[in-house]
């Protein structure tokens, strides 16, 4: 920033302020400078939903700064700011993006996750992936107690981090409290795109989907009887998958999709695609599924 010599002390002091609350503070954070005026409408309604996307982001790296464009007029002509409400997002000291006018909680969320991705990791940020690592290890190694009291160690650390809440979920699950892990997914915002909160909420929905699905025996023997009882696959395969036998639930479902792909408009594909999502797709179980559903679709 340019500051003028003939700076009154007022407008030096407002200048040195944002140099150190911005410029500087933007080194190792996120800090989203919204440009406002009292007399401004949209300002008022954008207010609570940037309070809002900051808060739901959680990692305490974003912060806000808000700058009134008729009390920093000095301010706001070094950013050319022309009508307000507008947004500068702030990182290494620059302006790395921004908006003009009122966006939605989701659409600034989005914006906040996108730049602090591109934040390298604090001490204690790398801390907590260690541990939440371990603490999927031990979930994965079939240790879901362990797990458990693994992600609840970690989410009293950092409440808000949702891979913790996801995998603490997962391992309630595995325990089967089923209601005690939906209960623990719905702290996180329904349209969170996050890769280990839609594995959880996919484990979820099987396993309750599975509740309802019947005894194995009774359903192996109707499907003994009738090989294209696509309704007793599905329903088996998701018994199975919730008991731990994922080859045995995705081996019905290629089966019936292999038979009758088109069956219910595709019911078994979508299952089979659910137990994916319920596994992770970066899991090699998956990809592995995916080359055997591919080759009965396309081969």
């Amino acid at each position: 920033m340019v500051a003028s010599l003939s700076m009154s002390a007022e407008e030096r002091q407002a200048i040195d302020a944002f140099r150190k609350d911005v410029v500087e503070a933007s080194v190792d954070a996120l800090i989203l400078v919204r440009f406002t005026a009292e007399w401004c409408g949209p300002c008022k309604q954008l207010a609570p939903v940037i309070d809002k996307a900051i808060a739901e982001a959680g990692q305490g790296r974003t912060r806000q700064v808000v700058v009134d464009v008729d009390h920093n007029r000095l301010i706001a002509e070094q950013f050319r700011i022309q009508s307000v409400p507008t947004v500068y997002a702030f990182l290494g000291g620059q302006p790395v993006d921004g908006f003009v006018g009122v966006r939605s909680d989701r659409e600034i969320r989005a914006m906040i996750e996108k730049l602090l991705a591109s934040l390298p990791p604090t001490a204690a940020e790398a801390d907590l992936d260690t541990l939440v690592a371990e603490a999927h290890a031990l979930l994965d190694a079939d240790k879901a107690a362990d797990a458990a009291d693994a992600f609840v160690a970690i989410r009293k650390q950092a409440p808000d981090r949702v891979d913790a809440i996801a995998g603490h979920a997962r391992s309630l699950l595995a325990l089967g409290q089923l209601e005690t892990a939906a209960g623990a997914l719905a702290a996180i915002p329904a349209d969170s795109t996050d890769p280990s909160v839609q594995q959880a909420r996919a484990a979820v929905e099987l396993a309750r989907t599975a509740g309802a699905g019947g005894e194995t025996a009774e359903l192996r023997a109707r499907i003994a009887a009738d090989p294209q009882d696509h309704e007793a696959r599905i329903a088996l395969a998701n018994a199975l998958f919730a008991s731990g036998d994922r080859d045995g639930a995705a081996g019905q479902l290629l089966e019936s999709i292999r038979i009758d792909r088109a069956w219910e408009e595709e019911a078994a594909r979508t299952q089979l695609l659910k137990i994916i999502d319920a596994v992770g797709l970066a899991d090699p179980w998956s990809a592995g599924i995916r080359r055997r559903l591919s080759s009965i679709l396309f081969g």
